[in-house]
Parts: C-alpha cells; sequence; structure tokens
C-alpha cells in the first residue's frame, strides 16, 4: 500500500469497521482517481454478518481526497510549511432496502441514534432520508428502500500527518457506531422481501 496519509486513513477506518464485527461486501470496494479533478476517492459497504447478499441493512461508506488537500499535504510534506490543513470528505449512507412496502419514515428516523462520534474534532452532520421504489421492466413494484446519509469532514493538523497512528483513535468509535445503527435498523419491525423474488 502507499505510504500515504490517505491510504492510512481508509486503514484506520477499515480496522475500525472490522473490530466491530462488520462484514465487508468485497465486490463493493473501489478505488479511483477523477482524470479531470485529480480527486481520490475511496468507497465501501459493509452490513452486519450474515445478512447474506443483498442484505436487508448495510452501510456504504466514501472517503474523498480531493485534489486541493493533496497539494496542501504536499507542502507540508516537502517543505514542512504548514499554510493549510487538508481534509478527508466523509459520507456514511445507512441503507435499509428490500422492503415489502414503504417504509414509515419517523420510524426510521427515530431509531437512529441522537449524534455521531467525533472523528477528530469533527462531526458528522445527517442530511434528510431519500426513499426509493424498485420496479422491474414491466413496471411491477419490486421493493422499497430508504437510506439516510450523514456527511462532514476530518481535518488534518501537522501531528496526524507525521503520525498516522493517531488516526486508528480518531476513526475508532466509527464502527461500533456503524453497527449499532445497522442494529437498529434491521430491528424495525418492516416486512422484507426475499433475496431470491427481487
Amino acid at each position: 500500500m502507499l505510504d500515504h496519509v490517505f491510504t492510512d486513513a481508509i486503514g484506520a477506518l477499515r480496522d475500525a469497521l472490522e473490530k466491530a464485527r462488520l462484514e465487508r461486501h468485497a465486490f463493493e470496494e473501489r478505488f479511483q482517481s477523477d482524470v479531470l479533478l485529480g480527486d481520490l476517492t475511496w468507497e465501501t459497504s459493509y452490513g452486519l454478518p450474515g445478512e447474506g447478499s443483498p442484505p436487508t441493512v448495510q452501510a456504504d461508506l466514501a472517503l474523498v481526497w480531493p485534489t486541493w488537500a493533496q497539494t496542501a499535504y504536499r507542502t507540508w510534506y516537502v517543505d514542512e510549511d504548514f499554510t493549510e490543513a487538508p481534509k478527508i470528505e466523509i459520507e456514511v449512507v445507512f441503507r435499509l432496502q428490500r422492503l415489502a412496502e414503504a417504509p414509515d419514515v419517523s420510524k426510521v428516523m427515530s431509531a437512529l441514534p441522537g449524534a455521531t462520534p467525533p472523528i477528530g474534532h469533527n462531526q458528522l452532520n445527517e442530511i434528510g432520508p431519500t426513499i426509493e421504489a424498485v420496479y422491474d421492466t414491466d413496471l411491477n413494484l419490486i421493493s422499497h428502500a430508504i437510506e439516510i446519509t450523514y456527511s462532514g469532514s476530518y481535518e488534518l493538523d501537522e501531528q496526524t500527518m507525521a503520525d498516522g497512528s493517531v488516526l486508528d483513535e480518531h476513526f475508532g468509535a466509527v464502527g461500533g457506531w456503524i453497527t449499532s445503527t445497522l442494529v437498529r435498523l434491521g430491528d424495525l419491525p418492516f416486512p422484507f422481501k426475499h433475496a431470491p423474488d427481487l
């Protein structure tokens, strides 16, 4: 793996999720570069153990390393001149899917924990829910889904850039938060479709 603060952050987040006993959906993991803008993006999906594919609940995560952050990091790395703190953009999407009927949004939202754990000095902000209806080619309604998104950023200071092990501490609570949120969503009394029927 590359010796870079962004890959260190990926490793720290992955360790936090695996320590929380979450199951990674290996085929959903992507590391990509925007050839026009230069941003790097790492995306992955995790679910509760034994949920199968597709699971009823899952968490989709994304870390984005913008071009300007790379410029600030390189300036510090080469010149040791800390003029601007680089940031990693973070997004966590909780997805409740394979629902047999449209979900009661208020029940879903009341099942969510009140606040996210801090990641460094910042917390993620909740964005309103998105409801999805899935149809087949004959326009027969197959299932419903709901997504709740949390987004924010993690600001890197000089200590973290110099010692990537600090990231393990900063991302450590994320795994437990995601696990407990998935369990709460999975315990909601909604009827689900069986995976083979999708």
